[in-house]
């Protein structure tokens, strides 16, 4: 379960930074900004969800 719950937020958060790529295109680039900012927090929490621990 744990697998699966990772791979469906490393989606988003691929997700969200492309449509940030797209929204900055066509000139949105506070909305564009804050959906890479999300993508960002997502990708740190799976960082830190796959930190080994003892």
């Amino acid at each position: 379960m744990g697998d699966m719950l990772l791979s469906l937020v490393m989606l988003a958060a691929l997700a969200l930074a492309g449509g940030a790529v797209m929204l900055f295109r066509h000139g949105e680039r506070r909305r564009a900004l804050l959906m890479l900012i999300a993508a960002l927090i997502l990708f740190a929490n799976v960082a830190i969800w796959l930190v080994p621990v003892k």
